[in-house]
């Protein structure tokens, strides 16, 4: 049996995820972008490699970060306790590109995160902003 039988699901389950928001994916350059598709064909892409398994949500709770994507850990990630890895603003070929070389690599927990993309991650253990606990936000009577 090879590793894409039963659907793929086998080698689906050894390769990290990407979780992406769908209403914001090529929000970041938006009429710019010169690739027919945008930043949603680029993780199409990424995921078409093999590098990562690509779940679309409607929304992550983020919306004024722009083109937020979550690395999550392969199960040998996992073992090592990684946690998913948060980026906003993570669109064009370079970081995409960054982000697939990362994830072929092994992603959060086994290969380190290229220098390109740590300037993008979402510290989500620090509070946002009006409230004082780590990634809960304030919520309006």
């Amino acid at each position: 049996m090879s590793e894409r039988d039963g659907c793929g699901q086998r080698e689906r389950r050894t390769i990290p995820g990407l979780t992406v928001c769908s209403l914001c994916s090529g929000e970041t350059l938006g009429a710019d972008d010169p690739l027919e598709g945008g930043q949603p064909a680029r993780l199409r892409a990424v995921e078409a490699s093999g590098a990562a398994r690509l779940t679309l949500t409607e929304c992550l709770d983020e919306c004024e970060r722009g083109d937020v994507v979550v690395a999550r850990p392969s199960p040998e990630g996992r073992a090592a306790q990684a946690l998913p890895v948060w980026f906003e603003r993570l669109a064009g070929d370079e970081l995409t590109a960054a982000l697939a070389v990362w994830l072929a690599g092994g992603g959060p927990g086994v290969a380190a995160l290229p220098t390109a993309l740590a300037p993008l991650v979402i510290d989500r253990a620090a509070p946002v902003p009006g409230t004082s606990v780590p990634g809960t936000r304030a919520v309006s009577g």
